[in-house]
């Protein structure tokens, strides 16, 4: 049966899979729900967006996203909180970095109406779908791609743009050892690494699984032209603490402006945690690493929120990081966590209650 929420027409699956999923051991984005948002932009503007049911999509081998690569994604959460109150964490801020990596890959940007009042009549239909167990939330894909066809190298003149959920638990478990890489680039000066394209992700690929070989689990990216400077941690921002001093690199068209990357640096500067956003170079990292001043490294990003790394591999020579007590990733993660979760205040005004 039809309705309409929030101006959204909603196309309700007739079962749900909501009876098969454990909710209690949940790997992270397998699972899906029930529903997904679909909007399409044809003959120069985007059509109303419709909540349907999740199913799969038909594209003609010659639709440009195959052959181009234009897609560009986003990462979300929505939790629960005690009283069943749904709530996001800086949505908007997730729009608006989704239209700035469309306009980087000449892809049409989307409404902000579109957007926000379709995720939550999405997360209206599938509100049951959005886990309560500590750790776990429905994670959120928006994402866009040209489903215009033709094999000239131009942009295309179709898109299609989704939400879809999957109900997640953690997304890493335990503290991950790292590579400094020496030999290739995740971005470059001029290029797409500050946008959210899916490209960035598949260049990262064949460098992870080199590293993986070696026996690490993740690649500390740095700087395309000298490899002096760290820059971010596999798919996520990089933290790095020496001393008490929390150092993390600026970002630039290299470098993807996370939302938990700039929650940290305003969390951590309200706790009193002296923080410097700065080229932080690896010869910096090894030195305190050597003379005891390295504390702590961690990645920072949206699945994870915070992931704290063990140890750093730099020219066949490894680093373990010392364990300590209190870090400034497990306070600063509960901090940022209970927020999302209206376990605590929000003196940011970063939550967003889903009405």
């Amino acid at each position: 049966m039809n309705s309409i929420i929030n101006d959204i027409e909603i196309i309700k699956s007739e079962t749900t899979k909501i009876n098969d999923v454990d909710f209690n051991n949940l790997a992270f984005g397998s699972v899906f729900s029930d529903h997904m948002l679909e909007c399409n932009y044809k003959d120069g503007k985007w059509e109303a967006p419709k909540v349907v049911p999740y199913h799969s999509i038909s594209l003609d081998p010659s639709a440009k996203i195959f052959h181009y690569g234009q897609s560009v994604f986003e990462g979300m959460k929505a939790y629960k909180d005690a009283n069943e109150d749904v709530y996001l964490f800086r949505p908007l801020d997730n729009f608006k970095r989704l239209n700035i990596s469309a306009k980087r890959l000449a892809m049409p940007e989307l409404p902000e109406n579109y957007f926000m009042d379709g995720l939550k009549a999405l997360l209206e239909v599938d509100k049951d779908w959005i886990p309560k167990q500590d750790g776990s939330s429905l994670y959120i894909r928006p994402f866009i791609f040209a489903s215009g066809s033709g094999f000239h190298a131009s942009p295309a003149n179709e898109y299609k743009f989704l939400i879809c959920t999957a109900p997640s638990g953690s997304y890493f478990s335990g503290k991950v050892k790292v590579l400094i890489e020496q030999t290739y680039s995740r971005s470059a000066n001029g290029g797409v690494g500050y946008a959210k394209a899916g490209g960035n992700y598949a260049g990262q690929f064949y460098p992870t699984q080199l590293a993986v070989e070696k026996g690490y689990q993740q690649v500390i990216w740095t700087d395309d032209t000298s490899h002096e400077y760290i820059e971010e941690a596999g798919a996520m921002n990089i933290f790095v603490r020496i001393n008490d001093t929390l150092i993390t690199a600026p970002t630039s068209d290299r470098i993807l402006d996370g939302i938990t990357r700039k929650s940290i640096v305003e969390l951590a500067k309200a706790e009193g945690i002296n923080v410097e956003v700065r080229k932080l170079s690896v010869h910096e990292v090894v030195d305190a690493a050597k003379n005891g001043t390295l504390k702590e490294m961690f990645g920072a990003g949206t699945a994870a929120v915070i992931s704290p790394i063990s140890g750093f591999g730099y020219k066949d020579e490894d680093f373990e990081l010392p364990e300590l007590e209190d870090t400034f990733a497990s306070f600063l993660k509960k901090r940022i966590t209970d927020i999302q979760t209206n376990k605590v205040e929000d003196p940011f005004g970063w939550r967003y209650k889903v009405d």
